[in-house]
């Protein structure tokens, strides 16, 4: 029995042999276009490339050689889009667009589109894209960053990106973006119910309501469904056919004349008026969802018979043969080369290393160091313009401070001498922040620096990754913990794995100030108390940062920012909620939580990895950080002058990756260890701790661990009953220390 393949196969061969060709809606008159013949027969040599891929790519799953059959039947009118946009346009991708990428190809010399694909189809680390890691259609020569689009979870950071363009124009930054281009975003049908896309396009049409330059085209591929669950007739251009902020343009994807032509007034209304639009593209699929996907199952053979008669590669056929460009034989014989074509150059694909060693594979998730020629200017402390920005402010900084304050001063002074930083989030502007960490910088700096953003947490961390990627340094904001739960995919999904798929070429450094953490006093229950931080920690490549205090929270910031501009780093900075007022350690009115600042051109530092050890005691060791590092150190007064304790404390302050050698080589002198973690008892950094002291000590230490309860924090008094305090740490630690005295006795 032939599959889905072959019958379209011998259905093109057979219906251009006998011109039995359909009717092509739309524009079909090539002396009508702009298109010349050359360029037409192009594109269809685009089409006919794509097609053959798809196919030759089951070949080699067949053979055991390739490991991705997901293709772009159906979608191949893209070329035409592909010709109709510039080169300097950064095209963000849907997984069907071959078609797009083989055709942008021909815009540059010396690309090699079939040998590229075919070592994406074999996984080979020779790929130029991904290097073997995923099938991924990218290019950094061709301005094509690498995307799975999904979910379409890539829309957020195009719209970020579109944005980027728009402010590289009016803010100092060396652009990696022509900032005469725009961003072209391409998903399907189906994805564009989901509310990533969702939230997407409503801030594209935010930005641009709010006369915000947002150059983006969003290319809709309307193939009628999703997977096996039907998209409603006119369901596309009944939401967007009149969205008052987002252009329509509709074209049937199929005729590549009327689609060359109408994406041409969509880029060029996008280009001249600096908004977006959506281009919705009607096309077929053929061969189902993917090659294990029966259709059969979900579709009658009626209907499947229906949607490969409009095989699209039958339509440019028709064109070409009704504008006297090609003969039926001729284009015949195109299928039949590019076929020989691929086949030949499958040979060698297949003996192309692939990779072996997990070293290989991980080796690209932490970036490159950037190159000099794209480091942003940092300018040089200049004092009396310190004086004037700070204004007030600047005398305030001979007495300890909290480290609210001390955040606010350090992302002033680092804004001052770097231009290319932008802070975005809910309320940062104008009110500063719901804890007023950024006071004044708005008023300071301007609404092009400090930019409000719209409620959607998805949407701002898109704008920082589409930010990063064309060079700026986005600090972004979550309000808080518990809402960054709902867009984390933004950051494991995308931002994590951008430099992991393109083997470095791509980059989106950026840092994620999170207010985080439990202890606020009767204030907002658990979305306003969430310690859960495992989200975080399970991302490969994300560093994770948590201060205690203000002077370590300006020093951690500093380094968070370097490891940003130079190692192209992505850093989660948690901010402890509880401790940003927190001026007093034992006593109300001791002061012995405020600190100094820190001057800009001081020569202190916190570097990635640095713990902070406090004591030289050996009785006991604790080991925590944020509030627990707070809490360890009350309860030290009264383990040391009540009890005798000798007492060391760590603070972690990077919870991601940890420096388990520092952490170990401090610990080890300790007779016991107590682990204060102020996150739940399952999935809480106190696992990692645990296994890890275990296995860098040796005669193992003698251990424990205090953690939160597994349950969400409530509101009202009850607020700290599931967490640790002062209280239940000093018992922990003796209970510990006894149980060591009576195990030696």
């Amino acid at each position: 029995m032939k599959d889905r393949v072959e019958i379209v196969h011998d259905n093109f061969i057979t219906r251009v042999k006998n011109n039995d060709l359909p009717d092509t809606q739309g524009q079909t008159d090539l002396s009508k276009s702009r298109l010349n013949p050359e360029q037409l027969v192009e594109i269809f040599e685009s089409q006919v490339l794509s097609r053959r891929l798809d196919m030759y790519a089951r070949v080699l799953q067949a053979m055991g050689e390739g490991f991705y059959t997901i293709g772009s039947s159906g979608h191949e009118g893209l070329a035409a889009l592909a010709a109709a946009c510039r080169l300097e346009d950064n095209a963000f991708l849907h997984y069907r667009d071959g078609a797009f990428y083989i055709q942008r190809s021909k815009q540059r010399a010396g690309e090699t589109p079939l040998w590229n694909m075919l070592l994406s189809f074999c996984a080979s680390e020779n790929d130029p894209i991904s290097g073997g890691r995923h099938k991924v259609l990218g290019s950094k020569t061709l301005n094509i960053p690498p995307q799975t689009s999904t979910i379409a979870s890539h829309l957020p950071k195009a719209v970020g990106a579109a944005f980027s363009i728009g402010l590289s124009r009016k803010v100092k930054v060396k652009a990696n973006f022509d900032p005469r281009s725009i961003i072209i975003c391409s998903f399907g049908d189906a994805s564009l119910n989901h509310s990533t896309a969702q939230g997407a396009l409503n801030a594209a049409a935010w930005a641009g309501y709010r006369g915000a330059a947002m150059p983006i085209l969003f290319v809709c591929e309307d193939n009628g469904i999703g997977i096996s669950t039907r998209t409603p007739h006119d369901w596309v251009k009944s939401n967007y056919g009149h969205h008052p902020h987002i252009k329509y343009f509709h074209c049937n994807g199929l005729n590549i004349i009327d689609t060359y032509e109408t994406a041409l007034a969509a880029q060029n209304y996008v280009r001249r008026e600096q908004k977006p639009a959506m281009l919705h593209f009607e096309c077929v699929r053929l061969y189902g969802h993917a090659g294990a996907d029966a259709q059969h199952a979900y579709m009658d053979t009626a209907d499947i018979d229906a949607v490969e008669a409009n095989d699209p590669l039958l339509h440019s056929a028709a064109l070409l043969i009704k504008n006297g460009i090609l003969s039926a034989d001729e284009i015949l014989q195109i299928y039949e080369d590019t076929a020989l074509r691929i086949a030949a150059a499958a040979k060698h694909v297949m003996r192309e290393p692939k990779l072996t060693t997990a070293e290989e594979v991980v080796s690209p998730l932490i970036p490159p160091q950037k190159p000099d020629t794209l480091k942003n200017a940092i300018a040089p402390v200049n004092h009396e313009q310190r004086a004037v920005s700070f204004g007030s402010d600047f005398n305030l900084m001979k007495q300890p401070q909290h480290m609210a304050r001390l955040i606010n001063w350090a992302l002033h002074d680092l804004m001052l001498q770097q231009d290319h930083i932008i802070i975005a989030g809910e309320d940062v502007g104008p009110k500063g922040g719901v804890y007023n960490v950024t006071a004044k910088l708005h008023k300071r700096f301007g609404s092009r620096r400090v930019i409000n953003t719209l409620l959607d947490e998805q949407s701002i961390l898109g704008l920082g990754i589409g930010l990063a990627q064309n060079n700026f340094l986005p600090i972004v904001e979550i309000q808080f913990l518990a809402y960054l739960h709902n867009a984390e995919d933004q950051l494991r999904g995308e931002a994590a794995t951008l430099s992991f798929f393109s083997k470095g070429q791509y980059t989106n450094p950026m840092i994620i100030r999170i207010a985080s953490l439990p202890y606020q006093r009767g204030f907002g229950g658990h979305f306003h108390n969430d310690n859960a931080i495992a989200v975080l920690r399970d991302i490969p490549g994300l560093i994770i940062a948590c201060p205690s205090n203000g002077h370590d929270a300006v020093l951690m910031l500093r380094e968070a920012v370097r490891l940003a501009n130079d190692e192209q780093r992505i850093i989660a900075f948690l901010e402890p909620i509880a401790l940003y007022m927190s001026r007093d350690l034992h006593d109300e009115k001791d002061g012995k939580w405020a600190c100094d600042y820190p001057a800009p051109d001081s020569a202190e530092k916190i570097i990635l990895g640095d713990i902070k050890q406090n004591g030289e005691g050996t009785d006991l060791c604790i080991i925590s950080y944020g509030n627990g590092y707070h809490l360890s150190c009350k309860a030290a007064k009264e383990l040391q002058k009540q009890h005798g304790v000798k007492i060391r404390i760590i603070d972690l302050r990077w919870l991601s990756p940890l420096n388990m050698d520092a952490i170990a080589a401090a610990a080890a002198p300790c007779q016991s260890i107590l682990i204060v973690d102020e996150c739940r008892e399952t999935g809480s950094l106190s696992e990692e701790l645990m296994t890890k002291l275990y296995e860098h000590i040796s005669p193992a230490p003698h251990m424990k661990r205090i953690t939160a309860s597994d349950c969400f924090i409530p509101l009202g008094k009850a607020f700290a009953s599931t967490l640790p305090s002062t209280q239940s740490i000093t018992d922990a630690a003796l209970s510990l220390i006894a149980d060591k005295k009576g195990n030696s006795a």
